[in-house]
């Protein structure tokens, strides 16, 4: 994990399903616990979902928070 990697979080959009455009970060635990059970898509985004996913499972997500005010405007 990098520090990147938790910015993206906050900053990228879902692109496609379900959640469509919705922050990765706004993603609810058991549509990640989803991904776990049946695979993540491959390449940067699966690594970022797996990485929420885990986060999610640890009781983490709090982390987030203070990126997330830094990303509004």
């Amino acid at each position: 994990m990098q520090e990147q990697d938790l910015e993206l979080l906050v900053s990228r959009t879902m692109p496609f399903g379900k959640y469509q455009g919705r922050l990765l970060a706004d993603l609810p635990g058991n549509y990640l616990n989803w991904f776990a059970r049946t695979g993540f898509p491959q390449g940067e985004l699966g690594r970022l979902l797996a990485l929420l996913q885990e986060m999610d499972h640890n009781g983490l997500r709090s982390l987030l928070e203070p990126l997330r005010q830094a990303a509004r405007p």
